[in-house]
């Protein structure tokens, strides 16, 4: 089975990716961190950049877990690169990192947590930064 975490180079990826680590350490499962945006030219605060991804690679490197970073910027959103990976690993947990937003803008901004906790058909546990 596998673990997912969906990360962003916020606070709140970094927990969940720390998350992810500690579960799939405990029960001796693959870890899968994705980092995804629609890549529409314009600058996208949840993409990792070269420095980021470098970083997670040699955490992940460093666990000994059997564990891989994917990076997708293809012109879908996160929640539609989740949702596919989510259909086509094994995937016994999901784990996303929650950041603390007014109800006004989760209105006008959307949540992709939100949208992740309804759609995908596995159990997700949200974290958030401390």
């Amino acid at each position: 089975m596998t673990i997912l975490v969906a990360y962003a180079p916020r606070p709140e990826g970094q927990v969940a990716l720390e998350k992810g680590i500690e579960i799939a350490t405990s029960r001796g499962e693959r870890l899968v961190v994705v980092n995804a945006s629609v890549g529409n030219g314009k600058e996208d605060a949840a993409l990792a950049d070269t420095l980021d991804v470098e970083r997670v690679e040699k955490l992940l490197a460093a666990t000994g877990l059997d564990a891989q970073f994917k990076q997708f910027v293809r012109g879908q959103s996160a929640v539609a690169e989740i949702e596919s990976m989510v259909e086509s690993l094994p995937v016994s947990l999901l784990i996303i990192g929650l950041r603390k937003r007014s109800p006004v803008g989760k209105l006008i901004m959307g949540s992709v947590a939100q949208d992740l906790l309804l759609s995908v058909s596995c159990p997700v546990l949200a974290v958030k930064a401390a």
